[in-house]
């Protein structure tokens, strides 16, 4: 086993000690996987220490409600007792006989609830033997009545023996309620402190991710760039520089292959880490929902402890904070595809073959209706020169264009596109004119790079459309222009040879 593995550890050491991009972006890719599992061992211990907190402050109501219970049921028998007294009338009993009936009941509940609580225990005992007395006081003015002695029943209710015992009880079970009501503002606060804390790392490792996420594609980009400044230079070369062709060729296919690799990186080992941050948002949403509902429960029954701060923090900056990740990490994701369709279709082979050019372009218009007949605008489609080249590189050539001028036509004004052409000698010259927004002078290089867009940015996209454009005129052997005027509208120029010749391996020869 270990000779069979010494040649995959070899390699490894040569990767690690070999300054290289790759070694850059897996150094990266190691960090942010650092980062999610401190992230989630945040989680774990945020979710753990949220349930304990609820179990205590469920348990610290619970005792609360019982211990007022009892005082209402003691309440409830006094004020049967003095019903009687009154009245005679043994209906008043009965209220007093149910209300004493479900006291051991409370009492036995309370009990379980404070129990291993030295600070409530000792106070349950004395208002159980509180409420004994109390009871027994209410038993011998009952018994009196009954008898007829009905002056010697209200001394003993006159004496305050009763009122003395329930007065005992209320102390105790106020006392109950405020140690319970302070330890839950405590846990509160410790609770909120957690969830701040818990939100602070998440963000920060989310925005460190991203960071990082930005810095391979912007390593991506450069890497992409070197590969078409490669490209034009082999078209450049000589026919005769057989030798420099293949050195530079040579170049080029290391360059391809190191962008493959990349782009398997982007696409399994980048979107991992952006896939557990989309869960571990979802998690930390619903910890802010169980945080919500809670502080929800104490703003109900104990509003004054709750600060309008904390509040704030969970019902308003959280959400705002994960809606942030989840719009950044949706980016990145737009990113990373885009970045993919780029790459594979470099790899591409071209196929040469005849292309009716006109019923091409048409199906394109054709396929756009529905957004143009919306913009109050019209395709028209002149009749164009047949071609000898590859079709889906062509046809999505003129859909990127197309759908360029659509998009940012001039609202002010009914859009109107034409495609034209002409064949010279053997060249074959396109044009797609719109009466849109236009560029620049200074942006007509610039929307040709990666990652860049001219004027005010309010329609979707990343910056990818026209360098692909671009990237697929120049591999059947094209080249594409500009010329355009801010306001008045564009019309890109694309060349292409009337035929489009490939060697035996699909490369252009």
């Amino acid at each position: 086993m270990a000779p069979a593995l010494r040649p995959s550890f070899s390699a490894l050491g040569q990767f690690l000690r070999t300054p290289s991009v790759g070694r850059t972006v897996a150094a990266m890719l190691s960090f942010a996987l650092i980062l999610l599992l401190l992230v989630n061992l945040t989680v774990f211990v945020m979710t753990r220490r949220t349930a304990a907190f609820n179990e205590t402050v469920d348990h610290a109501q619970q005792a609360r409600l019982v211990s007022q219970q009892v005082l209402n049921r003691l309440v409830d028998a006094e004020t049967g007792q003095r019903g009687f007294m009154l009245t005679a009338q043994p209906s008043y009993l009965t209220i007093h006989d149910e209300a004493i009936a479900e006291l051991p009941d409370l009492f036995s509940t309370l009990s379980g609830l404070t129990v291993a609580d030295p600070d409530l225990a000792p106070r349950v005992e004395r208002i159980r033997d509180f409420s004994d007395q109390r009871l027994g006081v209410m038993e011998r003015s009952i018994a009196l009545a009954r008898t007829g002695r009905i002056g010697e029943a209200v001394s003993v209710v006159r004496s305050g023996e009763g009122k003395v015992l329930m007065d005992q009880m209320r102390i105790e079970i106020a006392a109950i309620d405020t140690l319970q009501a302070s330890r839950i503002e405590r846990l509160t606060h410790e609770s909120e402190g957690a969830a701040s804390f818990t939100l602070a790392i998440n963000a920060f490792a989310a925005l460190l991710i991203l960071l990082l996420a930005g810095a391979i594609a912007l390593i991506m980009r450069r890497y992409l760039m070197d590969m078409l400044e490669a490209r034009i230079a082999v078209d450049r070369l000589n026919a005769g520089l057989e030798n420099q062709v293949r050195d530079r060729t040579a170049a080029l296919s290391r360059a391809n292959d190191e962008i493959q690799r990349f782009a398997y990186i982007v696409s399994h080992d980048l979107r991992a880490p952006l896939v557990n941050v989309m869960g571990y948002t979802a998690e930390l949403e619903q910890a802010g929902k169980i945080i919500d509902r809670q502080m929800t429960a104490v703003e109900t029954r104990v509003p004054e402890i709750i600060e309008n701060d904390a509040l704030v923090a969970v019902r308003e900056d959280v959400p705002e904070a994960i809606g942030f990740i989840r719009a950044s990490t949706a980016k990145m994701d737009r990113l990373i595809n885009a970045i993919l369709k780029l790459s594979r279709e470099g790899r591409r082979n071209p196929v040469s073959e005849p292309l009716p050019m006109s019923e091409i372009v048409q199906a394109i218009a054709d396929s756009v209706h529905h957004q143009t007949d919306a913009a109050d605008a019209e395709i028209v489609v002149e009749p164009l020169p047949i071609i000898e080249s590859d079709r889906l590189s062509i046809e999505q050539i003129f859909g990127n264009l197309i759908d360029n001028a659509v998009k940012y036509l001039e609202p002010s004004r009914p859009g109107r596109i034409v495609v034209s052409g002409q064949a010279t000698g053997d060249e074959v010259t396109y044009r797609v004119t719109d009466n849109g927004r236009g560029v620049s002078d200074r942006d007509h290089e610039r929307i040709f790079e990666l990652f860049r867009r001219s004027g005010k940015q309010d329609r979707p996209g990343e910056g990818l459309g026209l360098a692909f454009v671009r990237n697929s005129v120049r591999r059947l052997g094209g080249t594409i222009d500009l010329e355009s005027e801010l306001g008045q509208g564009s019309t890109f120029v694309l060349k292409f040879p009337k035929r489009l010749v490939l060697s035996d391996t699909g490369d252009l020869s």
